[in-house]
């Protein structure tokens, strides 16, 4: 395969992760952007294979972030529009929520989601998931399904796990890109530490220990997704 695949992120050392990588071992070339930090979004999607929207600690709702704004806009009048595969990853995810005018936010009892979870396939589903798989997650907000999506993964404590829009456009809320220095760093940052005392998140130790057990299964579902979802268009 080759071509270039536009990566959304929202922070200056943000990285694409384990996502990243699995596209590059394809042969595509990314192209990353970060509308925090300046830089413009393509208002031509044509040469791309997909966009990959990332996740980052601000919300979808932050509308007088400039950053946040742009990307919403570009969402809206471009990246959905286009037809052209769209995956969003939790923030990415419930910010093509918020466009598709879903609700996006807290959960109802307070409860966040920090560290590693169970995630279900709903009646829905397809082969988006075959079997209930454990992912990382790293959310305080949540989205709920748009009218007109397909509703593709839940779990007892947020239903929104996963969505489909129109055939080529999926919003996740859990994270398959997490290397173990990624975990890492988001557990010790000066953001990320102090969430892990939230109602519902995981200590520190409880990520690593999962990294280690789920972090191969979370790869197995990633391939797969990536060959028979998001970039199958690219491949027939």
């Amino acid at each position: 395969m080759s071509g270039k695949i536009l990566i959304v992120v929202h922070q200056e050392n943000s990285t694409p992760g384990r996502v990243g990588e699995f596209l590059t071992a394809r042969g595509y070339s990314l192209d990353r952007r970060c509308p925090n930090m300046g830089d413009p979004l393509p208002t031509d999607l044509s040469e791309y294979a997909a966009s990959v929207v990332f996740g980052g600690p601000m919300s979808a709702n932050d509308d007088h972030l400039p950053g946040i704004r742009a990307e919403l806009d570009w969402l809206e009048k471009h990246a959905l529009p286009s037809g052209r595969p769209l995956l969003g990853i939790c923030l990415g995810g419930q910010q093509i929520a918020r466009v598709l005018g879903a609700r996006v936010g807290r959960h109802c009892d307070g409860l966040v989601e920090i560290g590693y979870y169970e995630v279900a396939p709903t009646d829905s589903c397809g082969d988006f998931l075959d079997c209930p798989t454990v992912f990382y997650q790293w959310h305080t907000e949540t989205f709920e399904i748009p009218d007109d999506a397909v509703h593709l993964a839940h779990n007892d404590s947020f239903p929104g796990q996963a969505f489909r829009y129109d055939g080529s456009t999926y919003a996740i809320e859990f994270h398959p890109e997490m290397t173990r220095e990624m975990v890492e760093r988001w557990c010790q940052s000066d953001g990320g530490a102090p969430k892990l005392t939230m109602p519902g998140a995981q200590p520190r130790e409880a990520h690593l220990k999962g990294f280690d057990r789920f972090a191969a299964e979370t790869d197995r579902w990633l391939d797969r997704f990536l060959d028979e979802h998001l970039l199958v268009a690219d491949t027939e």
